[in-house]
């Protein structure tokens, strides 16, 4: 994967804040810390490769730390008119997060809202929708599924279950589903859905 001198700059600032930070909020589990660049970065990193060229709009659920959505932002952030939606819940996760953003020059808006209320009040209908081991996908797809247009992909950062959520999420909702290897975990998968309806009965 090929990323910029600038944007390598923009994840090393980013890195240097989360460890900083961390020592006050947490973050990030803290075992994962000696691994960040392929754990978190390189996990979060893998998503721009599955999405559209050129998106405008993403929006990423239960941001967290950043990852996936801030680390997308920092690599997409020349692409003109492209706007990053992190939502998380957690006050103080959004105060890091606005700070990263403004540090790193990222293209981002940051909501302190719970999903589901985002998910209906924005009336957004991204590009994309990321999440990162959040929630059963049964679960996600109920939160989410406002925020779907006919256009939305959903980038999905999963673990080995996923088969067994795939089964207990198709109970209720239609979509189409491609599963790939994760880059930086060998027992993780990314799932791409598109073609969201439901909930089906």
């Amino acid at each position: 994967m090929h990323v910029s001198r600038e944007t390598i700059e923009g994840l090393v600032l980013y890195e240097t804040l989360l460890r900083k930070w961390q020592k006050s909020i947490n973050l990030v589990s803290s075992a994962t810390l000696s691994g960040l660049w392929r754990r978190h970065m390189l996990d979060s990193a893998q998503l721009v490769a599955l999405a559209p060229e050129n998106p405008r709009i993403w929006a990423d659920l239960g941001s967290g730390g950043g990852f996936p959505g801030l680390v997308v932002a920092i690599m997409l952030k020349d692409i003109r008119d492209f706007t990053m939606h992190l939502v998380e819940s957690d006050q103080r996760k959004c105060v890091f997060l606005r700070e990263v953003a403004r540090e790193t020059g990222a293209p981002v808006e940051v909501h302190n809202r719970r999903i589901e209320d985002f998910a209906i009040e924005s009336g957004l209908k991204p590009d994309i929708v990321s999440a990162r081991a959040l929630a059963p996908l049964d679960k996600l797809l109920s939160w989410a599924a406002p925020l779907f247009g006919p256009q939305t992909i959903g980038l999905f950062l999963k673990g080995q279950g996923l088969e067994a959520e795939l089964t207990e999420a198709r109970k209720g909702w239609i979509f189409d589903a491609e599963i790939s290897p994760s880059q930086s975990d060998p027992s993780g998968l990314v799932l791409k859905l598109r073609g969201l309806y439901g909930p089906a009965g």
